[in-house]
């Protein structure tokens, strides 16, 4: 018995000791993925005021559901950055993954990646064809809500419910609809992921 106790034990040890190797991996290569960079104006908790400057983004438009949509716009976003459908250099991944539905048509979404900052317009790699657009989006001031777990639409729309309410009672207005951020891949654990729900605010 006490050498089966032993042996559990350290078959116990084993398991910790590689789970907190996997942990460590995970936050290590989060942290070397670049993302954009801001100006933090107030938080409470999990959520933030945040001043960005422009961004230039790599985007295309998927009709479906909010699943269905995101994933068939990763795949041209990520041939073009990683130069599988176009000439010239591969570009570094970043993170978020953002997705916008378009107001106009409730089952049309933009998808984007936000490129790296060291690049313009002018120096990016061009697109193939006109299925990915090279956009730069103006500064804007922007609220954010953090969460952890894989974003099904009830969770997201907690968080966004309850990022409004927030907004609301400082007197914050809303421009135009939510965005959704994905940090991380599909194959990170849920309480190992991070999603933000944003929205664009009018300036003050």
């Amino acid at each position: 018995m006490r050498i089966l106790r032993k042996l559990a034990l350290i078959g116990l040890g084993v398991v910790c000791l590689l789970a907190a190797i996997a942990v460590g991996a995970w936050f290590f290569l989060v942290s070397t993925v670049e993302q954009p960079k801001f100006a933090l104006v107030a938080q409470e908790g999990a959520v933030e005021l945040r001043d960005y400057p422009s961004l230039v983004v790599a985007e295309v438009t998927r009709r479906g559901d909010r699943m269905s949509a995101v994933r068939a716009g990763f795949s041209p976003l990520a041939g073009y950055i990683f130069a599988k459908n176009r000439d010239g250099e591969t570009v570094s991944m970043t993170a978020p993954v953002t997705q916008t539905p378009i107001e106009s048509d409730d089952q049309s979404w933009v998808v984007r990646f936000v490129m790296p900052a060291k690049y313009t317009l002018a120096s990016l790699p061009k697109a193939a064809g006109d299925d990915v657009r090279l956009v730069e989006l103006p500064a804007a001031r922007r609220a954010a809500i953090r969460f952890s777990g894989v974003a099904t639409d009830a969770l997201i729309a907690e968080n966004e419910a309850a990022l409004r309410t927030w907004l609301a009672a400082r007197g914050e207005a809303i421009l135009g609809p939510a965005t959704y951020a994905y940090y991380n891949d599909p194959f990170t654990p849920g309480p190992l992921r991070r999603n933000e729900v944003m929205f664009e605010l009018a300036k003050r």
